[in-house]
């Protein structure tokens, strides 16, 4: 639409901005927003974490498991005893400080990042509280068990050495423990106990309300009980689905969906999920980690196949261990009597919580487009960033869908700082306007109108360079959105903000209708996460050397998701026909 200019800040606005700068970070050397983020776009939150916060890796297949399993086994549990016994070596690395600190950049030295996140990936649970959630870090040199979900029951079982020294049990030791909880799952059928997952999926006041409930009932017992979920290393789910298709895989390790919803405990920071047909995935709490510490952490676990895992663990002896009947302990068993008891409303807050999860699953869609037509390769080879080249095909197909733009999001990690987190990629720009409104809200088919193709060439270009400019500019902390925050946060009760807070465009351009963020990863099959307004979408995407990936959520209502994902299809192939016709016109001979 028309551009609108706002007026600058008034050297009255401009004051206060430089007198708050000074007054809230002179005194620190951590010129940052670190402890707000979480605070504000997180904890104090009250929307469910499942779809609202949460967000899932699909990991791709394992070739290495056999055909065949033990009659004591499935594919799922040698995937997640393997997943486990990785996950024991990453954990020795991250808590005895060897690993090595992440860098970025093609040159020397490489700019280091901030590492801090890494104390909420292990032993670490978000707790519900009325009005502000708090989080627990638990010290991992006291609590060496893992937490395995199965039939919405939750059991502990130990998975290192006990000597200290963080080195993970032989796999033949976790894959008994993993088939004696299934086992046990099976035989007390989850009858006698609710299925307490399902409160960790409500609204945060709800869930608060429930805890409470349950501390009230259970007493001693349940304080303990919780405390050894929330204190575990990691939190593994084996789900009895077998899901075939992306889609299908997606859904599971994004919300357990209505068949494995309540075999979760949202809060745990990380949950790894694992299907009877070997599928396995990951769902984050994303409240104190991004994604892309956590994506360090799945790139080591799945680096290492079952196989690679079988080799190196037949050379330790299994003898010695505690049994699986022993060290395998249903966490909630002891607290049943009180839970089900005449003067408990456990049941009850569980069948209301059950009842929300389901609505807010059934309301909500997901799609993935698997595009094969080509990918950062043939991107590079058309002299174009993949990412920006990509974001400006989804402001094509959005613009299809919606007939006009809507405030895109791309996440743009400033982790160079200490705490540093996100800053905001705007990809809406007067450049991508001028590219989408010349492309139209249909095809043109006017490719071979040689004037009208350079033109839309041109364009893109501009537009794919406009959107590098962003984003090396947000990546070094100079994006806006953060500084508007702070600016707005550090405002005092009653002091006046600049009136551009206040202004109907300020507001309209933070409304993030098309939520994206790049991932790509090449043991990764898909990944994604939910909307962040009602009339909105979630797009998460990867850029393969041949392929793209595109996981698209929305409120099941609007019917977006198949028609975007046809719509991405149609923008890339549109603009890669009018890429390589350019390359191959004759050059002009004036």
């Amino acid at each position: 639409g028309k551009q609108v200019r706002l007026a600058p800040l008034s050297v009255v606005e401009a004051n206060l901005q430089q007198t708050r700068i000074h007054k809230q970070y002179s005194h620190t050397p951590v010129r940052h927003l670190s402890y707000l983020p979480p605070k504000i776009l997180f904890v104090q939150v009250r929307d469910p974490v499942v779809v609202n916060v949460s967000y899932f890796f699909h990991f791709s297949d394992d070739g290495t498991l056999p055909e065949h399993t033990s009659s004591s086994s499935t594919h799922g549990t040698l995937r997640a005893a393997t997943l486990l016994y990785n996950t024991a070596h990453f954990r020795r690395l991250v808590t005895t400080g060897a690993l090595p600190h992440e860098a970025i950049g093609r040159k020397e030295p490489k700019t280091p990042l901030c590492s801090v996140a890494y104390k909420y990936m292990f032993n670490a649970c978000r707790i519900p509280r009325k009005n502000e959630d708090t989080y627990r870090i638990y010290d991992p040199s006291l609590h060496s068990h893992v937490i395995v979900a199965v039939g919405g029951r939750f059991y502990s079982l130990d998975f290192v050495e006990k000597d200290g020294s963080g080195e993970p049990l032989p796999l033949e030791v976790i894959e008994a423990r993993l088939a004696k909880c299934v086992e046990l799952s099976k035989k007390s059928g989850g009858g006698d106990l609710p299925l307490l997952g399902y409160l960790t999926s409500d609204n945060r006041d709800t869930w608060a309300e429930a805890r409470e409930e349950l501390i009230r009932v259970g007493g001693v017992k349940m304080e303990e009980a919780l405390k050894v979920l929330e204190s575990g290393a990691v939190l593994i789910c084996l789900d009895e689905e077998e899901p075939v298709s992306k889609k299908q895989a997606s859904e599971i390790f994004w919300t357990g969906g209505l068949k494995s919803g309540h075999n979760r405990w949202f809060d745990k920071s990380i949950q790894l999920v694992c299907t009877k047909n070997g599928k396995a995935g990951m769902n984050g709490e994303h409240s104190m980690m991004d994604g892309m510490p956590v994506v360090g952490y799945c790139d080591f676990i799945t680096k290492r196949s079952y196989n690679d895992v079988l080799v190196e663990s037949s050379a330790k002896s299994c003898g010695g261990y505690e049994s699986a009947d022993d060290n395998v302990k249903d966490i909630f068993a002891e607290c049943a009597g009180e839970l089900t008891s005449t003067g408990s409303n456990v049941a009850s807050h569980v069948e209301k919580s059950k009842s929300n999860f389901d609505n807010l699953i059934s309301s909500h869609e997901l799609q993935v487009q698997s595009f094969q037509g080509y990918g950062s390769n043939a991107i590079k080879k058309m002299g174009y960033s993949p990412d920006a080249y990509v974001q400006m095909a989804m402001q094509l197909a959005t613009y299809r869908l919606w007939g006009e733009q809507g405030g895109t999001y791309e996440a743009t990690q400033v982790r160079p700082f200490l705490h540093g987190r996100t800053e905001t990629t705007r990809s809406v720009s007067p450049a991508s306007e001028a590219f989408v409104k010349t492309m139209g809200i249909r095809p043109k088919r006017d490719e071979m109108d040689a004037t009208k193709r350079a033109e839309k060439v041109a364009l893109l270009r501009e537009a794919v360079n406009s959107h590098v400019k962003y984003i090396g500019l947000a990546a070094k902390a100079m994006g806006v959105d953060r500084h508007f925050l702070g600016l707005a946060l550090s405002a005092k009760e009653g002091e006046a903000v600049p009136s551009l807070f206040s202004h109907p465009l300020y507001a309209r351009s933070k409304t993030w209708r098309v939520s994206t963020s790049h991932l790509t990863h090449p043991r990764f099959d898909s990944w994604g996460y939910g909307e962040v307004v009602p009339d909105g979408v979630g797009l998460a995407y990867s850029i393969h050397p041949n392929n793209c990936m595109f996981c698209i959520t929305s409120l099941r209502e609007h019917d977006w998701p198949e028609r975007l994902s046809h719509l991405l299809e149609e923008a890339l192939v549109e603009m890669q026909t009018l890429n390589e016709m350019e390359l191959a016109a004759p050059a002009s001979k004036l």
